[in-house]
């Protein structure tokens, strides 16, 4: 339904390369190059300059993306209503998430999708992100969602939602004297993290790696379970520890813990759906479709 132009803009926009929205798209760079040609003509404005041998957005064009993904997520929620309103859905659909999901981002989710899908019964396995891949693996579910990729070549990852790694402290904590630390001033700070195997951990060793910092050189105090058992250990502890934002929310809002940045360190990351290579079956495929609109609402609403 939507314009394809948009769909082109968007592409170039996202990896600002003709070239590889051509690739994405399976059309040649020339057609690539007209169709933002024709935007531009539209608008009578200019949506990307040349930098060197890269391609930058414009102020136009950052505003034209943004307000590209917002009608992308309109004509998604109006396909999925569309297709299911007519439709009645049954079953068992056995999902997995990992610790941080199934604890902070699906509850509400799962209650929304109960009540439009009442005759849906779900089964909700909660394992850290290696479990979870492993219970895909061996079919015992048939879609998870972890925060870690792991990028198994049977397995078929989706980003789902975007998520950030924080280093929080309780409020009284010394070490908040500073409003940033560098990354090697890490090595100094007691801290309290998850177990091997987790997808926060996954992304902390990856940042770390960025900085010439092995995960054996931090002073770790205690490996736990649990974000809940971690967020626990740190209120009543001089230890610091990194969380996902969407676990202490509550916290931060009330001041119990605050945040200590890192200069220069990216703990950005992704949550993704995951199910076995292949065209997902039909519970998990509306599953992965009704989240997306789920959040896009909600990101809209803000």
């Amino acid at each position: 339904m939507s314009d394809f132009r948009l769909k082109v803009f968007h592409s170039v926009a996202k990896r600002l390369s003709f070239t590889k929205a051509a690739s994405e798209l399976y059309i040649t760079q020339p057609a690539v190059t007209n169709h933002i040609h024709e935007l531009e003509e539209e608008y009578k404005t200019k949506l990307f300059e040349r930098s060197g041998n890269k391609i930058i957005l414009t102020p136009s064009g950052e505003i034209l993306l943004n307000r590209s993904e917002e009608i992308f997520a309109i004509y998604r929620h109006l396909e999925f209503e569309l297709n299911t309103i007519s439709q009645k859905h049954s079953g068992l659909l056995r999902l997995g998430a990992s610790t941080t999901v199934a604890q902070y981002v699906i509850p509400p989710l799962l209650a929304g999708y109960q009540q439009k899908f009442p005759d849906v019964k779900i089964n909700l396995l909660n394992e850290n992100t290696e479990q979870v891949e492993q219970k895909l693996l061996h079919k015992e579910i048939e879609l998870g969602i972890i925060e870690g990729h792991s990028k198994n070549h049977q397995i078929k990852y989706t980003e789902f939602l975007k998520d950030e790694i924080v280093l929080v402290a309780n409020s009284k904590n010394s070490l908040l004297k500073k409003e940033e630390i560098k990354p090697q001033e890490l090595k100094k700070i007691p801290l309290a993290l998850r177990e091997q195997g987790s997808g926060t951990l996954e992304v902390i060793e990856h940042a770390l790696k960025i900085h010439k910092i092995k995960l054996s050189q931090l002073a770790i105090e205690i490996h736990l379970g649990s974000t809940e058992s971690i967020k626990s250990y740190i209120m009543h502890s001089p230890c610091m520890a990194f969380v996902s934002i969407h676990s202490v929310v509550n916290e931060l809002n009330r001041g119990e813990l605050r945040v200590l940045d890192i200069k220069g360190m990216s703990l950005e990351r992704w949550f993704y759906f995951i199910h076995l290579q292949g065209k997902a079956e039909a519970l998990p495929e509306i599953f992965m479709r009704f989240a997306k609109n789920h959040y896009d609402k909600h990101h809209s609403a803000k």
